[in-house]
């Protein structure tokens, strides 16, 4: 039976009926809830002025926070969760944020400042600004247009040096109402001639899913949310996943990481920079803290893009993604997975279960790098990652898969040939890199020219070579995202 969506919106319960499920946040917030201080300024998940947090019960009896895009969730996203505008964070007088804007002039037009504040907010609660650079990293999502970057960076660290207070017991009884919202079963809203299914277990999911093979699978909307405030397309049944308890878990095993579909890019972030420091440093550079709070590793995989950053990553270290239809389970090598553009090797009902990530051996070395127009928040015109096997000192077995030169991530055979059973110095580099020309025939477009994306690829080749033989120290620290 369909149920209208219950949550909490600074503070106050609501609950909202008649409404089509495809609504966004900001629509209900700026048309509905009479609270404009959430800005609408690009729709689609770039700019950070539409910033709220987000809270929900983290299982232990406290609760998780999350700075979002409001312009591309959805309001069924909502129900059993917590929301603050930036009307609730002033709901007493300036807060101490709001006060080190004013005092730095860290606000001109004024357009995109209430997201700037609740993302600094967001983070500070979450204990992610410490100095001068973390700060610079949470706001890489949010966009001044009046360029005041450096008065805002100064606000941020002002509140940085304060304190963050102690909200345990208003966290808990918070969460002990979301968990009375949220109830135990699946959440089923209706309205407007479109529905949303929220399930819980992966069983649900398949049955449903099943039943619905022309539902629209979702979980942090950063690519579906476009396709209704970009594209007007029509949506009328859409699957929430990110409730799916089976898909939200991160497993670290001998010799692989098993990350369930619904796990979100910061929470998989540690993980991965686990298994190497570059593929930290590429999910510091993945969109921006409100996409990666958002959006999941399934969906960036289940989308097929060409452009994303993870499955390149992913490809050569030889991940396998686990799939399932129905009852049946099954596995695929994640390069196998991309047939050709727009299309994956997934049947009509069949969903994204986990991508199983091996770690790396002793005699392994791997390279991961983004090349984009922008170091922050931008798409990529080239994505890189290899991984060379050695023994005795050759190369045995090499995998180099790129992002952003062919129809689908795809991995270099004539570059790989170049270089098994010898040395990876910088001649081999360069037989590699001149065979990069049989492997891939790039496109022009807005982001790279065919030959500007071919010569990256080539010197990303010989790029990995120098540092191997140089062994330079780490490119960035990672200390102060992932401790």
């Amino acid at each position: 039976m369909a149920e209208p969506i219950r949550f909490i919106l600074n503070g106050e319960e609501r609950a909202i009926a008649g409404l089509a499920p495809t609504t966004t946040i900001l629509a209900y917030l700026r048309q509905h809830a009479g609270l404009p201080g959430t800005k609408e300024g690009c729709a689609e998940g770039d700019c950070g002025a539409c910033t709220v947090l987000l809270a929900e019960p983290d299982g232990v009896g406290g609760l998780r926070r999350r700075a979002v895009n409001a312009c591309i969730q959805f309001i069924p996203s909502l129900h059993g969760r917590a929301i603050e505008t930036v009307e609730y964070l002033g709901r007493g007088g300036l807060h101490p944020l709001q006060a080190a804007m004013v005092e730095n002039h860290a606000s001109q037009c004024g357009f995109c400042t209430p997201g700037f504040v609740m993302q600094l907010y967001g983070a500070w609660l979450t204990g992610a600004l410490t100095d001068r650079q973390s700060v610079k990293d949470v706001i890489a999502g949010n966009l001044c247009r009046c360029t005041g970057y450096g008065p805002i960076v100064d606000a941020g660290l002002d509140l940085a040096a304060r304190p963050v207070p102690d909200t345990r017991a208003e966290d808990a009884a918070l969460a002990e109402r979301l968990v009375a919202l949220l109830g135990g079963e699946m959440f089923h809203y209706e309205a407007a001639g479109g529905a949303w299914c929220a399930p819980r277990h992966a069983d649900e999911l398949a049955d449903l899913y099943a039943s619905r093979p022309d539902a629209r699978l979702v979980a942090g909307a950063t690519d579906v949310g476009l396709w209704v405030t970009k594209q007007h397309r029509d949506l009328p049944v859409l699957i929430d996943v990110s409730r799916v308890e089976d898909l939200r878990h991160i497993e670290a095993g001998p010799g692989r990481i098993y990350i369930g579909a619904a796990v979100t890019h910061r929470e998989a972030a540690s993980h991965l920079a686990e298994v190497h420091r570059d593929l930290g440093e590429m999910m510091r550079r993945f969109a921006g803290y409100q996409i990666r709070n958002a959006g999941t590793v399934g969906g960036n995989i289940a989308n097929g893009s060409p452009i994303g950053d993870l499955p390149p990553a992913l490809i050569a270290l030889g991940a396998r993604l686990h799939l399932r239809k129905g009852e049946t389970a099954r596995s695929v090598p994640l390069e196998d997975f991309f047939i050709a553009y727009g299309r994956q090797d997934r049947a009509p009902g069949e969903f994204v279960a986990a991508v199983e990530v091996p770690t790396l051996e002793d005699n392994q070395r791997y390279f991961a790098h983004k090349v984009s127009k922008r170091f922050d928040s931008d798409i990529s015109a080239v994505m890189a990652a290899f991984l060379l096997t050695f023994e005795d000192g050759v190369v045995s077995e090499v995998r180099l898969a790129f992002g952003g030169m062919a129809a689908t991530p795809k991995r270099a055979a004539a570059a790989e040939a170049a270089l098994v059973g010898q040395p990876f110095d910088a001649a081999a580099a360069d037989r590699a890199a001149a065979a990069l020309a049989e492997d891939f025939a790039p496109l022009t477009d807005m982001r790279a020219s065919s030959a500007y994306r071919l010569k990256v690829a080539e010197n990303l080749i010989r790029r990995f070579e120098m540092e191997l033989r140089d062994n330079p120290p780490a490119r960035v620290s990672l200390a102060r995202e992932f401790a």
